[in-house]
């Protein structure tokens, strides 16, 4: 099935083969082709696993989570609170510091509400990168709007990295916060964020990072990379829609307001005020999302089974040999560093005379999905001076074989659109 043995830190076709299987989704064609998935950077297929846990839960424990003591509902909780354990356990952090949302815009609101509008006023800086995603740009744009704060970015240079000197130039101004992407989901770029971390504490400022790319594909361990928060979501790392993490300091998380007001965050109401119950629960308001915490769960065990570093070793692989390949196509070009080393598992890249929807349309009747479009990146695209990129992003279900298959996509563009 695949030639990915040929390449250095691939996985072998027989594990290759083992891995594909166990994503039903894999086994559909599309107009008689088979399918041939690179859009794990919106969303990730599912593997069975994480599915059978989902399942379980609705056929056999199905119940509200801390609300009864009734053996279905201790089980529902028992599973729900198991999933918090292990995900904070993966990534280096406590269950009272890992607070479930419902995706990764949601856990950036939850911080620039609750957080910002506590700490930073009127005057006060607050630092983003001009590689960041929309959710992680819009919700500081209306908190400075709010407090008459001002907003300044981090330039990208043009090989795709950041330009670390200009962010050293604002950390001279004291930021009062800093937030920037891990992996970016247009550029592939892996930031220092460790250094970056440093340099912004050092300066004053609080720090939020958007894992949202690098959970699924890079070791993550949030105490080596100490940010304040870390916020990331499941349907990019094989588990389900409609669940995402924030990770936070708790002395931060503590003197922070709740976000949503309800039931379950609450230790007591009274007719005119309440107290708030015990991290993580105080900001985790109203009914959970149990079934989708439980298959989260599952998903880190997955990914764990295989070992997120046979992961990054494999899409590496894949990315080195889609970088040289696309590299080869006449009128393409290609965004972001380099050396697959320095991003993570994805390419995206204009075809001159080709629009990038055109280009997704006539990929896709071939089985082959990518996404077209600005990525949620507005003003990354108007950095790069495009409107819009085609990007492929590569999971570890992938294969060198699809990376030809991309390329060979590519060919009959150009014919149909005589290039």
């Amino acid at each position: 099935m695949s030639t990915a043995t040929e390449s250095k830190g691939a996985l072998s076709a027989e594990a290759l083969t083992a891995i594909e299987a166990e994503f039903p989704v894999l086994c559909r064609r599309i107009d008689g082709h088979r399918l041939t998935y690179l859009d794990s950077a919106a969303t990730s297929q599912t593997p069975q696993p994480v599915i059978d846990a989902t399942t379980r839960y609705y056929t056999h424990s199905r119940a509200s989570v801390h609300r009864g003591v009734y053996p279905l509902a201790v089980e529902a909780t028992e599973l729900y609170e198991g999933a918090r354990r292990r995900i904070a356990t993966w990534l280096g952090s406590t269950p009272e510091e890992t607070i479930f949302s419902s995706n990764a815009t949601a856990a950036i609101n939850l911080v620039a509400y609750t957080w910002g509008r506590h700490n930073v006023n009127r005057g006060d800086l607050v630092v983003l990168t001009e590689m960041e995603h929309h959710s992680n740009i819009v919700p500081w744009q209306l908190l400075c709007q709010d407090r008459e704060a001002e907003l300044a970015y981090i330039p990208v240079l043009d090989d795709g990295r950041l330009d670390l000197e200009a962010f050293e130039r604002l950390l001279e101004r004291e930021p009062k916060f800093v937030g920037v992407v891990h992996v970016s989901n247009v550029l592939g770029t892996i930031n220092p964020i460790a250094a970056m971390v440093e340099r912004a504490h050092a300066a004053g400022a609080v720090v939020l990072v958007d894992g949202s790319q690098a959970v699924p594909q890079l070791p993550v361990q949030l105490g080596a990379l100490g940010a304040d928060f870390y916020a990331w979501t499941a349907h990019k790392a094989y588990g389900p829609t409609g669940v995402g993490v924030l990770h936070g300091r708790r002395e931060l998380l503590e003197a922070m307001p709740p976000f949503i007001g309800g039931g379950h965050m609450i230790r007591t109401v009274a007719a005119n005020e309440s107290t708030w119950t015990d991290l993580p629960h105080k900001f985790e308001a109203g009914t959970s999302q149990i079934a989708e915490a439980i298959g989260l769960g599952a998903a880190v065990d997955w990914i764990e089974a295989i070992s997120i570093g046979r992961i990054r070793a494999h899409e590496e692989a894949l990315v080195t040999e889609a970088l040289a390949r696309l590299g080869e196509i006449p009128g393409l070009t290609l965004y972001g560093p380099p050396e697959s080393a320095d991003r993570g598992a994805l390419v995206s890249f204009s075809l001159e005379g080709a629009h990038p929807h055109d280009i997704g349309e006539i990929l896709g009747r071939e089985g082959v999905c990518v996404r077209a479009g600005h990525h949620c990146a507005q003003p990354l695209m108007r950095r790069l001076g495009v409107p819009a990129t085609t990007r492929a992003s590569f999971a570890v279900h992938n294969s060198l074989d699809e990376v030809g298959l991309l390329v060979e996509g590519l060919a009959n563009v150009a014919r149909v659109l005589r290039l």
